[in-house]
């Protein structure tokens, strides 16, 4: 339950900046917790002149160990304040070993003590620091150390607020990995006052782990099977994929795929600072062909129209034009990419993607590529491994409700016109395993002809849907024109057009110089 908070210090009060030890270590009487429960968690209370107490002192550690605050409980009136200000910690996390095979987590600094007390003080046990409503802010701040654990045991209070702080925590990590304890009692510290320890023994080994509802009956949508608030939809920068795919929707894993050199990189960064300008969620970039420096300079390229990503390029622009392009794009704070060196294993990448979900709030993600992921990955074939990643990320999509937007290499072609010189792509030439294009809501190549004489040819990204399980329909969508001046995709009528819709040869003698 929520408690009231009195008025929080303020950085100008100096006594605030620094938590103050006070009080002393002993147990707290009315509560039926122990000195040696105290001792474990540093809690301290505070008496008066006539011995009454009248403060409960609980200290929070940072996440490096050290004593970042206090809150203060004041008896009389069950009131709180903070010394200097609530950190991103939970209570008791300082007490606990990360890894470990059980963490509880309570609504109130009473609870986690009753709860640890009661369990003999021997299983992780922490607590959100502003009950049931802090709930979802608390475990974010401390997403790593929970996730850790192998089960996370949720004993919130037994009311609403409680049950529906228990759900959205849970939601918070991935499936099985939360239970729920079932209290007949308000709290944990009220079975503790009633002495009913074996009770609540039994119903913390008896939790139930969380699933989501599932299995519904159709009849019951009625109305609300029109209201579309749970699907976003963002429409793609290119009106020929529009017309075939209705833009971009969360919930839903898009693969893009061509040869090497097409432009796959240039057409990612196109829909990311697209996304960034028609959206207002965060966007999470996982590209594990560049830095994420490179990654920033191509995002800044995009917003000035101007190839940035080349150091020669980016020296002929005043430092002021840089920095406003820089706040424009990264500066917004709606990015955040991976940081990535060395291999990874499956669950890493997931955990990743969660990560940037769950805690971020990233409903766009973009993962650049699947053939470097998997070629990390040791054990089995590549067929293999690459069926168990689609079947994850497909799972993951489902359960986030997040944008997906996965970019796979093609296998390289036989004969003698390969990818590079513009081959059409079908859904067979995509690398690796036909799971790519089973569990993908949509696959979109794109085809370029680098070699070609005409130079507008060469420069022309063809647009391909090979699968659309949205609507169904398949084809070349569009054309997609390179300005090398801009280092920016413009869409054209026909292969072989100009940004001005001319189409020129270099055996044209009248042809404009390219």
């Amino acid at each position: 339950m929520t408690s009231p908070t009195r008025m929080l210090p303020t950085p100008s009060n100096p006594i605030a900046r620094k938590p103050q030890i006070k009080g002393f270590i002993s147990e707290i009487k009315d509560r039926n917790i122990t000195q040696a429960t105290c001792e474990k968690y540093g809690v301290r209370i505070v008496k008066d002149a006539d011995g009454k107490v009248i403060q409960h002192v609980y200290p929070y550690y940072d996440k490096n160990g050290v004593h970042a605050a206090n809150k203060i409980r004041y008896v009389a009136d069950k009131t709180f304040s903070w010394e200097p200000a609530a950190p991103s910690t939970l209570f008791g996390e300082n007490t606990c070993q990360p890894n470990g095979k059980y963490v509880t987590i309570t609504e109130g600094e009473l609870d986690a003590l009753s709860a640890s007390e009661m369990l003999g003080n021997k299983w992780p046990v922490v607590s959100v620091k502003d009950g049931a409503g802090s709930a979802v802010r608390s475990c974010k701040g401390s997403y790593d150390f929970l996730n850790s654990f192998d089960n996370i045991i949720i004993c919130f209070d037994n009311d609403e607020a409680g049950k529906a702080a228990s759900t959205k925590v849970a939601e918070l990590f991935e499936p099985n990995k939360c239970k729920i304890v079932h209290l007949e009692h308000k709290d944990a510290n009220e079975y503790l006052m009633k002495n009913r320890r074996e009770e609540f023994t039994k119903a913390w080994w008896a939790a139930r782990t969380y699933t989501p509802a599932g299995i519904i009956n159709l009849k019951d949508y009625g109305d609300t099977l029109y209201e579309e608030g749970l699907q976003q939809t963002c429409l793609y920068p290119f009106e020929g994929l529009n017309d075939k795919l209705y833009g971009i929707r969360t919930g839903e894993l898009v693969t893009f795929t061509a040869g090497t050199g097409t432009g796959k990189s240039s057409v990612m960064r196109e829909l990311m600072h697209h996304i960034l300008k028609n959206t207002e969620e965060n966007i999470g970039v996982i590209s594990l062909e560049e830095n994420v420096r490179s990654t920033i300079f191509h995002l800044m390229s995009v917003e000035a129209n101007a190839r940035l990503y080349i150091r020669e390029e980016r020296e002929r622009y005043p430092k002021d034009d840089l920095v406003r392009w820089q706040e424009n794009t990264v500066g917004t704070g709606r990015f955040f990419a991976f940081d990535h060196f060395g291999s990874m294993s499956t669950e890493e990448i997931l955990a990743r993607i969660r990560y940037m979900v769950k805690v971020l709030d990233c409903k766009w993600v973009f993962l650049d590529h699947l053939s470097i992921l998997v070629s990390g990955l040791e054990g089995m074939d590549e067929r293999r491994n690459i069926d168990i990643l689609m079947t994850k990320l497909r799972s993951l999509v489902e359960e986030t409700n997040c944008a997906l937007l996965l970019v796979s290499h093609l296998r390289r072609a036989s004969g003698d016109n390969g990818h590079e010189d513009g081959k059409e792509v079908s859904l067979s030439h995509l690398r690796g395993s036909q799971s790519i294009a089973q569990l993908s809501d949509a696959v979109v190549a794109m085809e370029r002809d680098q070699q070609s004489d005409d130079p507008n040819i060469a420069n022309t990204t063809t647009i391909r849907v090979l699968k659309n399980r949205y609507a169904g329909e398949t084809g070349v969508a569009c054309h997609l024109f390179f300005n090398k001046e801009t280092g920016r995709l413009h869409e054209v009528n026909q292969l072989g057009d100009d940004l001005d819709g001319n189409s020129h040869s270099r055996t044209d003698p009248n042809a404009a110089p390219f």
